[in-house]
This record gives structure tokens, sequence and C-alpha cells, in this order.
């Protein structure tokens, strides 16, 4: 969307001048984001109409950040994941959503494990989806890698997780802005073994903004 005020009528200007100026009552509901083929902005733009020359146009972005509410309900996310007679785990994290300087904090259940696994890692991922139908991008962007063991586990282990979001280029989830696009974010726990194998799975969490900042 955009809003135009005219500052000064046509006429010449010889010398140095300032405007005040004000928009009032500008719908900021959606915050500034800046991902991988989308970009929201938010921006002023000064253009001085010229008829014996090209116009003059200058830009200076702002950035809005929105408060989000705190979520009524937030359980825990309890799965499992395993291979016939190879390996078989659970785990759990303390909650689904998240303010964009929480912890998350869980455990990973081994109950069988017939695999020589390398090392464990949690991933944060970033999901981007913009337009719709057969013109629907999505785009994955793994934000971190987080190691959270390293060697083989025992049967009836429990790894503890404890990932701090604070220092990560995190954002708040965004839900179908402007009919354009969605950002998800996703807890992606991953097992790799001695052969680089990968054995993953993937968790959706909401992310909400608690403070400015």
């Amino acid at each position: 969307f955009t809003i135009s005020k005219d500052l000064e009528p046509p006429g010449p200007l010889l010398e140095s001048k300032q405007f005040k100026w004000k928009f009032g009552a500008v719908d900021k509901s959606c915050e500034t984001y800046w991902g991988v083929h989308v970009r929201l902005r938010y921006f002023v733009r000064l253009t001085v109409v010229r008829s014996y020359a090209s116009n003059v146009v200058k830009e200076r972005d702002f950035v809005v950040q929105n408060l989000g509410i705190p979520p009524e309900v937030n359980n825990s996310i309890k799965m499992e994941v395993g291979i016939e007679d190879c390996l078989h785990i659970e785990f759990e994290y303390n909650q689904s959503k998240y303010h964009l300087k929480d912890v998350v904090v869980g455990k990973v259940y081994f109950l069988l494990v017939r695999i020589r696994i390398k090392h464990m890692e949690l991933d944060i991922i970033r999901r981007e989806i913009s337009g719709a139908g057969s013109s629907q991008v999505t785009e994955n962007e793994t934000l971190t890698k987080f190691e959270i063991m390293d060697g083989i586990p025992g049967k009836t282990e429990s790894i503890p997780v404890r990932l701090y979001l604070s220092g990560f280029d995190c954002g708040p989830t965004m839900k179908n802005v402007q009919n354009k696009f969605s950002v998800k974010y996703f807890l992606n726990l991953v097992l790799v073994d001695e052969e680089d194998r990968r054995y993953f799975k993937q968790q959706e969490i909401m992310l909400w903004r608690k403070k400015i900042g």
C-alpha cells in the first residue's frame, strides 16, 4: 500500500527549505521481513518532480516490529521416530510456542539402538512460502545446527536439550501475509551414522515477539 502527500505546490525552489509532514493511522500490522524471495519493507520516499530533467527520488527505510500476544495454551511436543528393528527414539520439547528470546528445553530418549550413530544435532529451519498454486515457491533456510550428542548412545539413555533462541536470526511466525507469503519455523532433530546417513524428524513451532528489539 502507498500513502502520499503533496508538500509543496508547483513553483521554483531556490533555497534550502524544511517540510513538516505526518502520516496518521498507517496500517503496520505486519513486521518488516527480509527473506530469500520475499521482502516486506516500510519506507519513506521523497520525490521532487522536475519538468526540465529526471525526478529526484530518495528513500529511507524504517523497521516495524510488533509485540505478540502470549499464547493461552502452550502444549508440549512429544513424538516417536524409528527404523524397524534398528532404531527407536522418543523426543519431547517443553512447549510448542516460543518467544524470540526463549529457550528450547527437552529430552531425547533412546529405546533401541542398533546402528552406529556418529552424532546428533538440533537444527532450526525457516521455511518461506510465497506465491500460490503452480507458481508457489518454498525455500528452506537452516539458521543453525546445534550438536547435542557425540558418539554412540546406550539403550535407555536420555540426552538433554537446551537451545537458546536469542543467538539466531529468528523472527515471528507469519501466516498468509496479504495473501502473498508465509514464514514458518521448524525444529529438526537429525541423527548421523558412521556411514553419513541422516535420519531426521521435523516439528513445526510457533515464534512470537515478547519485546521490541
